[in-house]
């Protein structure tokens, strides 16, 4: 009795050992899977690989890479993570058709981020400036990208938060252009 008790314990051990090194090795592996997935030189390929996986900050990295394809930029943008969305939104690499995709987002926070994002074109910020957010169009008056016809329909807002900083907008562009 004995000596089944001494060699079920050692199996338990084992058990337990092999365990934690296992464990350790999906660590390792998704440490360098991150690192993987933020390095522009990582290949197209191995990106989309990484785009799949479970581990969201793994799919985070994927979206902040640079050099991720545009239909990967998508794929991410309908990511169920809003962090996720977020950082797809301010990757430089990614392209008009995505910022579109986002300007219908659910999640207010993640249009918020779209309306001030610098590098989002005029149609974009056209599209944000009929948003059902106050908030949203408030941002979308005061970005340089939205186009003066745009503004000019803003100053008619029904919100004076939205039709007031539209105005503000308007007057500073005039006031720069006659620089």
């Amino acid at each position: 009795m004995l000596i089944r008790y001494q060699v079920s314990v050692a199996c338990l051990c084992l058990l337990i050992i092999s365990s934690v090194f296992s464990l350790t090795a999906t660590a390792d592996d998704e440490i360098d899977q991150a690192r993987a997935a933020r390095n522009p030189a990582t290949p197209a390929n191995v990106l989309r690989q990484l785009a799949s996986s479970e581990n969201p900050e793994i799919r985070q990295n994927v979206a902040r890479n640079r050099r991720a394809p545009a239909d990967l930029l998508l794929q991410l943008a309908k990511d169920s993570r809003q962090e996720i969305r977020i950082t797809v939104i301010t990757n430089t690499a990614t392209d008009e058709k995505t910022h579109l995709y986002l300007t219908d987002d659910p999640i207010q926070q993640v249009r918020s981020v779209l309306a001030r994002y610098e590098y989002c074109s005029s149609a974009v910020m056209d599209k944000l400036a009929k948003d059902k957010s106050v908030d949203v169009r408030v941002e979308v008056a005061q970005n340089w990208n939205t186009s003066l016809a745009t503004l000019q329909k803003m100053t008619k807002d029904s919100y004076a938060e939205v039709s007031q900083a539209a105005s503000r907008e308007l007057t500073k562009r005039k006031l720069e252009s006659q620089r």
